[in-house]
């Protein structure tokens, strides 16, 4: 879209006919996309931004790189939930390339191939599974009943979901625009490394911009839950009704415990285990260290701490 035209439509001053393909993050943007500022923490961002333009108070207009244009508005992440719309893509696609699908590929009955798919050598998609338009999968990968695959989304080889899992449903974004929630449509997608297995009924969901990532090797258990946006490393295992917040980065071979949690936009350092229901609320940043409890606290100081319980228990 027209930049002008975005701008006419959420009744913004702006008359620049450049092209706007998608939007993005600050850091993440290039030349012909639009980002957003709405939390002062991220100034220093604003003042590295590549993005064609940005939705931003008046208070901060002299951060903005000379190259980028400002639309200048009261409430940036309401125009850039109501700007997402304009760049959602089709529900279904109407037009497109028939299915290609490797030689010794079995497709069982009742499994919906999207427009533009591609599927490998080797595979088993079994009954009742729904591959969305333009999904990747790779070779010798089992797609177990049930599955859901939505549009976009990338599956490596050699990879295992079993039955109810869902990936690339929409990621939980929404702006609160006095007291109506207004939908920041999701229009990333999820990238599932070679050699991962899935358990079932887990969600991952796609970004809101760019990719979710689950690398190479990961392991992830039943009843799990991924947000938008956030990475798993090489080797990461989560166990059962463990929940990831938006943007979090779980570096390679890291081990969270059933029913353990992450707040969100943090980072945990590699082969970190977390222990069943611990409750991570900020980065660590310290690798091979084990964590439990909430408040979050080193294992050997967790269970110090429950003897001492314990002990009082007992007078």
């Amino acid at each position: 879209m027209k930049l002008k035209d975005i701008a006419q439509a959420l009744d913004i001053e702006c008359e620049s006919d450049i092209e706007i393909t998608s939007l993005n993050t600050l850091i993440d943007s290039n030349e012909h996309e639009l980002t957003f500022l709405e939390n002062k923490k991220y100034t220093h961002d604003l003042s590295k931004t590549k993005a064609a333009a940005v939705f931003v108070k008046e208070d901060f207009l002299s951060e903005v790189p000379k190259n980028t244009i400002a639309l200048v508005c009261d409430e940036p992440y309401i125009c850039l939930a109501k700007a997402s719309k304009f760049f959602a893509p089709s529900l279904v696609q109407k037009e497109g390339n028939e299915p290609k699908i490797g030689e010794h590929t079995e497709i069982l009955p009742n499994v919906y191939l999207g427009k533009d798919t591609i599927i490998g050598k080797n595979c088993t998609i079994m009954a009742g599974s729904f591959i969305g338009d333009n999904v990747e999968i790779g070779d010798n990968t089992i797609i177990y009943p049930n599955v859901s695959i939505y549009r976009d989304c990338k599956i490596g080889s050699d990879c295992i979901i079993h039955s109810g899992t869902v990936i690339g449903s929409d990621g939980f974004g929404f702006a609160n625009n006095n007291g109506k929630y207004v939908k920041i449509y999701q229009n990333g997608n999820v990238v599932i490394g070679n050699d991962v297995e899935i358990g079932a009924n887990t969600a991952i969901d796609r970004a809101a911009f760019k990719s979710t990532i689950i690398e190479d090797g990961v392991r992830i258990d039943n009843l799990v839950h991924i947000a938008h946006n956030c990475k798993l490393g090489t080797g990461t295992i989560l166990t059962g009704q463990v929940g990831l917040s938006g943007s979090t980065t779980l570096n390679q071979y890291v081990i969270m415990g059933g029913q353990s949690a992450t707040a969100g936009h943090l980072e945990i350092a590699p082969f970190t285990t977390i222990a069943a229901r611990g409750g991570v609320t900020k980065s660590i940043t310290t690798p091979k260290k084990f964590w439990a409890g909430f408040p979050l606290m080193e294992h050997r100081t967790w269970l110090k701490l429950q003897g001492k319980i314990a002990m009082l228990l007992k007078k």
